[in-house]
């Protein structure tokens, strides 16, 4: 079942009622001269079972501890923005699956050649996603093709370095472009984007019972999501074509408006070629997320990833 991911970028009191997400939304009267004031209440209801994340990016949103319960109880991640829109905090459940415990000690005794592999897989995968953006926007990339099949283990050479540098001085047509954080936009669509993808797949992780914490390449001691960091990278490219898509669509891409982010929010039902089917990202990335447990648990060797 497609989850649904739901974006609050307005004042709002949600609350809970007979399970059902109760969403509160004041109507505002401007008079002349005069502050906003509020005229009267909308109520909407949605099904706690139906959502799959939860964004809160308004400084007035009142959420109670039912709801939080109730979304967390359903494996939903729940993440809050900042004053410049940027996710900042995410919530996950802690007990996501039947065998937890078993599972989360099979990922702890994994062997450093198994994460390896993984982690090949993994960029070689990203790499080949990479260059099939750059091929759809007419630019060539035999480079990115061959660099793509010499992955090595581990990536000893580096080779999702090497198609980083080049993927994005390619991409966008902008010149001296440098993809980060605080830098000038398409990046603070891409943060948002990559933000969401990071909070389907932390929650993909959780729901097969793996700990999203104990990555197979990352390993920040401050971060509290390296799994899903790893296991997301191959899902990034298809971030970066609805950004591209958006920006040919929108005049205006200085900031994040409400428009741009329920285009963002879209990548949950964006269609993935995976398992030789398609299938809507968020349920994509189950069959990865599922495919990631049975490599710790040795029933499989191989990361089902989409397919290029």
């Amino acid at each position: 079942m497609i989850k649904r991911v739901i974006c609050f970028s307005n004042p709002a009191y949600l609350s809970l009622r007979l399970n059902q997400l109760v969403v509160k939304l004041p109507e505002v009267e401007h008079a002349p001269n005069l502050p906003a004031i509020i005229k009267e209440e909308s109520v909407r209801t949605i099904p706690i079972e139906d959502i799959g994340v939860v964004v809160l990016d308004n400084k007035q949103i009142t959420i109670s501890q039912a709801v939080m319960d109730a979304l967390l109880s359903n494996n939903c991640a729940l993440i809050t923005c900042n004053d410049k829109h940027h996710p900042v905090g995410l919530q996950l459940p802690l007990d996501g699956h039947t065998l937890q415990n078993e599972l989360f000690r099979k990922q702890i005794d994994a062997s450093e050649p198994l994460k390896k592999q993984m982690w090949q897989q993994t960029i070689a995968c990203k790499i080949a996603g990479q260059a099939y953006v750059l091929r759809s926007q007419k630019i060539d990339c035999p480079n990115m093709r061959a660099w793509a099949q010499q992955v090595r283990s581990g990536d000893a050479d580096n080779m999702e370095g090497r198609a980083a540098a080049f993927y994005w001085k390619n991409l966008f047509h902008i010149p001296d472009f440098v993809r980060g954080q605080e830098e000038a936009p398409p990046n603070n669509l891409l943060n948002y984007g990559y933000a969401i993808v990071r909070a389907m797949m932390a929650r993909s992780l959780v729901a097969a019972g793996l700990l999203p914490t104990l990555g197979i390449h990352h390993h920040n001691r401050y971060n509290a999501y390296c799994l899903a960091d790893d296991i997301m990278e191959p899902y990034r490219p298809l971030v970066d074509m609805l950004v591209l898509d958006i920006m040919k669509e929108r005049e205006d891409i200085s900031t994040l408006s409400i428009e741009i982010k329920r285009d963002l929010l879209a990548l949950s039902t964006m269609d993935v070629h995976i398992g030789g089917k398609r299938s809507p990202m968020m349920i994509a990335m189950q069959t990865t997320a599922t495919s990631v447990q049975k490599c710790f648990t040795g029933e499989a060797r191989k990361i089902i990833y989409p397919e290029w």
